[in-house]
């Protein structure tokens, strides 16, 4: 339910099925990463007390998105920082990723939803490098 896409002791992803469920709160991303994944399942009733999160200083150095396939099903191809190909996983409804480094591409192998969250503002083509995946 819960699958993380590595290449020797790089993550690359982090994926969450449709299917999985756990009581509780789970949070699936390092500490070190500038953005955080968890998975939270509470029974009626329960309270989260209001808050308000402080205003903190971060430093960010590579985009990482999430992405929930709202419908649809797509193919994501996973690359190493050279552009090589490192592999390729088919996400459908209600599945949940978080691409955290290197590079990835989409083939929508069904018309598909997606609801896509990053750090902001996009700036277009000087956020990433795209590249020829026929190597």
């Amino acid at each position: 339910m819960i699958e993380e896409i590595k290449d020797k002791s790089t993550l690359y992803a982090i994926i969450i099925r449709h299917a999985y469920s756990q009581e509780g709160i789970h949070f699936f991303t390092p500490p070190e990463f500038s953005q955080q994944l968890a998975y939270m399942a509470r029974p009626a009733g329960y309270t989260i007390a209001p808050h308000i999160h402080r205003r903190v200083a971060r430093e960010v150095f590579y985009t990482q998105e999430v992405l929930f396939i709202k419908s649809g099903k797509v193919k994501i191809s996973f690359y190493d920082d050279e552009q090589k190909l490192i592999c390729a996983r088919v996400l459908e409804a209600g599945d949940v990723i978080m691409l955290a480094t290197g590079g990835h591409g989409f083939e929508m192998l069904e018309p598909a939803e997606i609801i896509e969250v990053k750090q902001g503002p996009y700036t277009g083509d000087q956020d990433k490098v795209r590249f020829d995946d026929s190597n």
